[in-house]
């Protein structure tokens, strides 16, 4: 099996024999939905293969490869009258640049849309009945002078618009001192992104124009075009069309289990359920029945099966890894940071009222963000997913999977313990917890470090929450682990569970479980200052922490059975652990998880 990991081309991925996962059964519903489509999905989700697909089915300069590209695909028993009826231009905003003042981005984008004009005219000029008149310097002008050479002929035309809003966002967040005054002049008033979408709207008005559809990323740019392009229809929500893009899970098992035939030291079953925990998740609709796997990530995933018989060593994706920014832009806005925190800490605990859907400049340079839009643009960026509503009629969003976890964790990671000082103990003592199961060096980096920067955040922390996020952020290495916070178990939630990669046992790795609880210093009756004098042994005695170690212990023992029988575990180390204050940890080695061997205190 051949995947077509980066490609992008419909007609290379066809007749070369790529896999390819049929979704022209959705081109019927597309049509009917409406004429002109806006289409979101995050970035690497195989938006631009769904484009190259519509292109070359309504080509009409392709009528004799329908069979070759189309014949054993859904829409190639079932074709709708108007496959290849249409000329075809396609627009990709993403290759206009975004450097430079307003004029150099203008001439840019003046560049592109005549490029993809001289390119329209080669690949049709024995259908046209006369020369288009290309203006160097005014593409708006080329495009009128193509509408008027296309009424002349039986054939309308189809346009294609990808990543309309990737240059408009790249202006708008550049560093660049003078990054929003551009934007607003390209987009606000009469700038030249709005007109642009005008005289779209205009040719579609029976000027010859008969279909658009556009995919993008965010809808920040949609609501400075509204003026301009009010035409649009929103599809990105429709139930129908949650998985245009992505795959499922049988999807992604039947292959699974194609490749397990081939041969290789792996078990498509053992394989499905690290996919699952690392690349599925993503819900586009609240009335989706079924959540979907990235494309990009799974794609990844599959050619390093197919071509090397093992899972890839890193799990992201490294041309997934601009995400990063998004959370960089979010964590920097006035509470975002406890906005990411609020995600992680599970259990669907980001709420908001209505997605956001259309919020345009003016929103982004607010000074004050709420969390509804802040959630909402990480919803379209990919880092946050809709998990239904609640019984308020709210919608709950949550972090979709383990590889968008690590990026939330990642970006805290680097916010509260930066890489200095302190920082360069922790890769030893890592070490020391996942080879030796010693917890006591990144408990001593916790209260000598991390304690003092996490208790001077302003947040509400309560109960184990402080302690829990001090560890997780820590010890999230998907090098390694799977590094699930709040995991499910069969009697209730796990706060911090780290199970070796199945692909990984052949290292020396523990697989690590552990409960945290808080006690403040008001229920210890005790001062910081006495905490800290007095040994770990002495307070792990005292009567209120030795009753939540207990307390720890016992959710250990029930969680580490499940744990142990899901996984097939041998030696899982389990610990309990109590924060007093943020001053102290004290923990306990939990031996033998529901089988009730001695416990071992630290």
């Amino acid at each position: 099996m051949y995947f077509p990991y980066g490609l992008s081309d419909f007609g290379t991925l066809r007749q070369e024999g790529y896999w390819y996962l049929d979704r022209t059964d959705r081109l019927a519903a597309l049509e009917n939905t409406g004429r002109q489509l806006v289409f979101l999905r995050p970035r690497r989700f195989g938006k631009s293969l769904l484009l190259s697909m519509l292109e070359h089915y309504y080509d009409l300069n392709r009528s004799e490869q329908f069979d070759a590209l189309f014949g054993n695909l859904a829409v190639g028993q079932n074709p709708t009258p108007l496959r290849n009826q249409f000329f075809v231009l396609k627009w990709d905003f993403s290759l206009v640049a975004a450097h430079g003042e307003i004029g150099d981005i203008e001439a840019a984008l003046h560049q592109h849309i005549n490029d993809s004009l001289r390119d329209f005219v080669l690949r049709y000029r024995d259908r046209l009945p006369e020369a288009i008149v290309i203006h160097p310097d005014n593409a708006l002008s080329s495009w009128r002078s193509t509408l008027s050479v296309l009424s002349q002929t039986s054939h309308k035309l189809y346009l294609l618009i990808d990543e309309y809003d990737n240059f408009a966002n790249e202006v708008l967040m550049a560093a660049h001192p003078g990054g929003q005054d551009r934007y607003q002049t390209l987009l606000q008033g009469e700038g030249l992104m709005k007109t642009v979408f005008k005289s779209v709207k205009a040719a579609a008005g029976g000027m010859g124009l008969d279909r658009v559809f556009i995919t993008g990323v965010s809808p920040v740019v949609l609501s400075d075009m509204t003026s301009g392009y009010n035409v649009g229809e929103d599809i990105f929500l429709r139930p129908q069309f949650n998985d245009l893009c992505g795959f499922t899970e049988g999807e992604v098992a039947a292959v699974l289990n194609q490749l397990a035939q081939e041969g290789g030291e792996w078990s498509a079953d053992k394989a499905l359920a690290t996919m699952r925990t690392f690349y599925n998740g993503y819900r586009f609709s609240e009335e989706a029945e079924e959540s979907l796997y990235n494309p990009t990530l799974s794609l990844y995933f599959f050619k390093a099966l197919a071509t090397q018989g093992k899972y890839p060593r890193q799990m992201l994706d490294e041309n997934l890894a601009m995400d990063r920014n998004k959370l960089i832009y979010i964590a920097s806005l006035p509470h975002g940071e406890e906005l990411l925190i609020e995600a992680l800490s599970g259990d669907d605990r980001v709420l908001v009222p209505e997605l956001v859907q259309r919020f345009g400049v003016a929103d982004v340079l607010a000074a004050v963000k709420d969390q509804p839009f802040m959630a909402s643009l990480l919803y379209f960026f990919g880092i946050l997913t809709l998990a239904g509503l609640n019984s308020f009629n709210e919608c709950q969003m949550r972090i979709p999977n383990l590889v968008a976890r690590g990026l939330y964790v990642e970006r805290l990671r680097e916010r509260w313990l930066p890489p200095s000082g302190r920082a360069r103990e922790l890769p030893d003592a890592v070490r020391a917890l996942g080879q030796q199961g010693d917890l006591a060096p990144l408990c001593a980096l916790i209260e000598q470090s991390y304690f003092a920067v996490l208790s001077n955040r302003d947040y509400r922390w309560t109960n184990e929450l402080l302690v829990k996020f001090a560890f997780l952020t820590l010890l999230f290495d998907d090098r390694l682990y799977m590094a699930v916070s709040e995991l499910e178990t069969e009697r209730g939630y796990a706060d911090l569970a780290l199970i070796v990669r199945p692909d990984m046992r052949r290292f020396q790795a523990l697989d690590l479980l552990l409960e945290f609880k808080y006690l403040s210093l008001k229920e210890l009756g005790m001062s910081g200052a006495r905490v800290l004098q007095e040994s770990r042994e002495a307070l792990a005695k005292r009567p209120a922490v030795a009753a939540k170690l207990d307390e720890a212990e016992a959710q250990v023992r029930d969680y580490g059975g499940t744990l142990t029988k899901r996984h097939g575990l041998s030696d899982l180390r389990a610990f309990a652990v109590v924060a007093l204050g943020v001053e102290r940890l004290v923990w306990r080695v939990v031996r033998g998880q529901d089988t009730g061997d001695d416990k071992l205190s630290e």
